[in-house]
């Protein structure tokens, strides 16, 4: 039975970026959930190339689409009203309220005049969502400490306070320094935010946590905020991750006998959780291909979405690597393309209007027979689809991309009738839909292709609650959680 009571907001907020907000916020969905609850996730700014669409087919960060799921309710662009999506080291393409609004240097978006307009809207998706859901979850945005940046600030300790939100702080220990980031993030604020901070939580805690009650003392003795849980660190919990900064972790290569995987590790690689089913199948092992010799290790070759698909192909063609990608399809083994990847995999790439940049067309790699023209229209939307156009090969998943491509026989029919991708063999095909690769039978297709009579077990939405479940019960283990219920009383 869902319990009707109005709940304070709960914010998360952290010492720095890459500290487990987006999880923690999830994994709090989760449990309150599960006690009864509606809860419902909220971030005002995100900035990710990993992008979801919601069901109206509209853009927002997919760390916002997982915390929906991880709440039981469906994504909605309020969740995330206003998204980032770099393009390049100084610009991005701003996404508001789930649609293309221009692209801006980060100068220019920082020092707009119109950042109480931005936050605005963000407050209304805010209030909106405050209205049907409770308690509203909200995540923060990389360090609370940004002094530079408070007076421009949309998404942290702004959004707390317009919103009355119990703060909880959030400091990575793996990392070291963590006495020295919590009282200095804390100090560093002013008295009418410092009030916010409710509660401070330590994350990714390696060993017996017992040993850290010391430490507890000491913090709660520093700032005079309670310590409220330590978080282990944890390996075995499957939880999508919200950036690619987590690839930067992933140095595994190739292992025997296993069938390797390895994924392009492009610059402006977006949507890299396209791979997270493909990594759970225990006969394959997936690796990032960051060199072109490494290519020559990889049973199959996958060519992931790019946020910038020109400066992208360029840059594996002046380092070798689309070299070693034509040698790997040409010795006949699997090459498949998704998004950008697959935009790379034809004859020619166009930017008439300059979407991506100055460069207005780039020959292709050549292996499908397809053309892509980009243009300022942009296609985002959840869609079924059969593969190889077989009725029982069918499948879910979501078209977030710029750009129109014909030519070659396709590779999907969707249930709206239209056709997506194009197949040369079983071989090599590229297609536009991500999260093609969280489907059992299209992993069973081209898996079997190394190694026949392989038969893929890959229940991904059953893997995903599993996690979000393993999360909820990690949280009632080491969290305070009569205290969590004593700040959701307003």
């Amino acid at each position: 039975m869902t319990k009707q009571e109005t709940l304070r907001p709960l914010m998360f907020v952290g010492t720095g970026s890459d500290v487990g907000k987006s999880v923690l916020t999830a994994a709090f969905g989760r449990l309150l959930l599960q006690e009864g609850y509606r809860p419902a996730p909220f971030k005002a700014q995100n900035m990710s190339l990993n992008s979801g669409a919601s069901p109206e087919g509209l853009e927002m960060g997919r760390a916002q689409v997982v915390q929906a799921e991880a709440c039981g309710i469906s994504p909605s662009v309020h969740m995330n009203p206003i998204l980032l999506k770099p393009t390049g080291d100084k610009v991005s393409q701003l996404v508001l309220l789930g649609k293309p609004a221009g692209d801006q240097s980060a100068q220019e978006y920082f020092n707009r005049g119109d950042r109480d307009a931005l936050f605005e809207v963000a407050m209304q998706s805010c209030r909106r969502l405050m209205e049907r859901y409770s308690p509203l979850l909200i995540e923060g945005a990389g360090s609370i400490s940004e002094v530079n940046l408070w007076d421009r600030d949309i998404t942290n300790l702004r959004v707390a306070e317009a919103v009355d939100a119990a703060v909880i702080l959030v400091a990575d220990i793996d990392r070291g320094g963590v006495f020295g980031s919590v009282y200095g993030s804390i100090q560093l604020l002013p008295p009418k935010y410092r009030r916010l901070i409710k509660g401070i939580l330590i994350n990714k805690f390696r060993g017996d946590a017992e040993l850290f009650e010391d430490g507890r003392s000491m913090l709660e003795e520093l700032t005079g905020v309670p310590v409220i849980g330590v978080v282990p660190y944890f390996r075995d919990i499957f939880i999508e991750q919200e950036d690619s900064v987590v690839l930067d972790h992933m140095k595994q290569g190739p292992q025997e006998g296993k069938i390797n995987v390895g994924v392009v590790a492009l610059p402006h690689m977006s949507n890299f959780t396209d791979f997270d089913t493909l990594q759970q199948v225990e006969e394959v092992q997936v690796f990032y291909l960051r060199e072109a010799k490494a290519v020559k290790d990889a049973d199959i070759v996958l060519l992931p979405g790019s946020k910038s698909t020109i400066a992208d192909l360029l840059y594996l063609r002046q380092n070798g690597m689309e070299a070693a990608i034509l040698q790997h399809h040409q010795s006949n083994k699997p090459l498949y393309g998704i998004c950008g990847g697959f935009q790379m995999m034809g004859q020619s790439i166009a930017d008439p209007q300059g979407v991506e940049g100055e460069v207005k067309e780039v020959r292709g790699m050549g292996i499908l027979p397809v053309k892509t023209v980009l243009g300022t229209d942009k296609k985002t939307e959840v869609c079924r689809f059969h593969f190889l156009d077989q009725p029982t090969v069918s499948g879910r998943g979501y078209e977030i991309h710029m750009g129109r491509t014909t030519g070659g026989d396709a590779l999907c029919r969707l249930d709206d009738g239209s056709k997506d991708g194009a197949r040369l063999n079983a071989r090599c095909w590229g297609t536009y839909i991500h999260g093609i690769l969280d489907n059992e039978a299209v992993l069973q297709e081209i898996l079997q292709i190394v190694r026949p009579g392989i038969r893929v077990r890959a229940d991904y939405a059953a893997l995903k609650e599993k996690g979000f479940d393993q999360l909820a019960d990690l949280l009632r283990r080491h969290i305070d959680l009569p205290y969590i219920y004593q700040l959701l009383q307003k």
